[in-house]
């Protein structure tokens, strides 16, 4: 069959297959510099290989975790500020497989746009593979999406897809009981949840973007693309010293909804609000917005990012290991009969 003059072509549509071949050839540095033991393939296959006895299991359970940034992606769009959301991408998903007691290996991300930039792209995928080596896992493949009519101009969607992995029998929560002490790890802000709140409270508070930020000395769009904090390397050095019963990472949700997760039937929190001091940035969209205590803890992370439920005689030294690996750690209460979360104090 001959070829028709002047024939409609892939990219007249809307597609560049040059524009997806050259992001996967800026980005391979990147992706090279996560690999870790049990990385068996590099990108641009059909698929990535993984040896879990390289990695040092020998009788392991797979874990497997996928999320998003949500509309904070809006934010990054519109400023132009993209990098870090690469490392929320990641650690929204390595933060939830350390709770259940599993190390992250690897993974994979989705990249989906209407019109492929590949400066921009590329510097989103150089923020995961930031995230990944934060991590301590591997960026072994991803899925670069061009999709004409789908996105408005400029917009852009991210998936991220983790795996890690448990010897059997290692799975938290486990052994949670009353009288455990709740150790809480600070937050690096807003992280990836609330922000269609915060976009409302933002517009009726009349900011742009580029203005300064009523919390931070630097511009207000700028602040608030603080990426999540990854907490998978001091979690499970705290989990292999022993004595940590279960974790929660506290998302969309807040303290209300992500701690009961992790309790057994019939216990619940005691939570002293005193114990920590309200960042400025949660200081300033609770007054602004006057939002009620109740609506900012289950809505926010409130300036705790992740908790630890530990025995008791461990909490100590389990407090020292975390600060010596970076953490700042707040002793929030403990677990009593009885479901349900008790809060005591206010968040000031």
């Amino acid at each position: 069959m001959s070829e028709r003059k002047n024939g409609l072509t892939y990219a007249q549509a809307g597609v560049d297959i040059d524009a997806g071949n050259a992001l996967v050839e800026r980005i391979k540095p990147a992706a090279a510099a996560t690999k870790r033991p049990g990385v068996m393939s590099g990108l641009g296959g059909f698929g990535a290989l993984f040896d879990l006895r390289a990695a040092g299991y020998s009788d392991p359970v797979l874990v497997a975790a996928t999320d998003g940034v949500g509309t904070k992606l809006r934010i990054a769009i519109d400023t132009g500020h993209v990098g870090g959301v690469g490392v929320d991408l990641v650690a929204m998903c390595v933060n939830d497989l350390v709770c259940q007691g599993a190390e992250p290996l690897f993974f994979l991300d989705y990249f989906a746009t209407g019109k492929l930039r590949v400066e921009e792209a590329a510097e989103v995928v150089e923020g995961i593979a930031r995230g990944c080596e934060g991590a301590g896992c591997a960026l072994i493949g991803g899925e670069t999406a061009e999709m004409p009519g789908m996105y408005g101009a400029g917009d852009f969607d991210l998936a991220g897809f983790a795996v890690g992995a448990m010897e059997r029998g290692m799975d938290l929560p486990a052994g949670v009981t009353e009288g455990d002490v709740l150790l809480g790890l600070a937050s690096d802000g807003v992280h990836s949840n609330g922000y269609s709140l915060v976009r409302e409270v933002v517009a009726q508070a009349g900011l742009g973007w580029d203005a300064q930020a009523p919390f931070a000395e630097a511009p207000l769009g700028e602040a608030l693309l603080t990426p999540t904090r990854l907490y998978v390397r001091p979690a499970l050095a705290a989990m292999r010293a022993g004595g940590v019963h279960a974790m929660a990472h506290i998302t969309g949700g807040g303290l209300t909804e992500n701690l009961p997760r992790v309790l057994p039937e019939g216990l619940g929190a005691e939570i002293d609000l005193a114990a920590w001091a309200l960042p400025p940035v949660f200081r300033w969209l609770q007054h602004s917005a006057g939002l009620a205590q109740s609506e900012m803890l289950k809505t926010f992370n409130c300036g705790i990012g992740m908790v630890l439920v530990a025995a008791p005689d461990r909490a100590g030294d389990l407090t020292a290991l975390l600060e010596d690996s970076g953490e700042t750690v707040y002793p929030l209460g403990r677990l009593s009969a009885g479901a349900g979360m008790r809060y005591a104090g206010a968040l000031a």
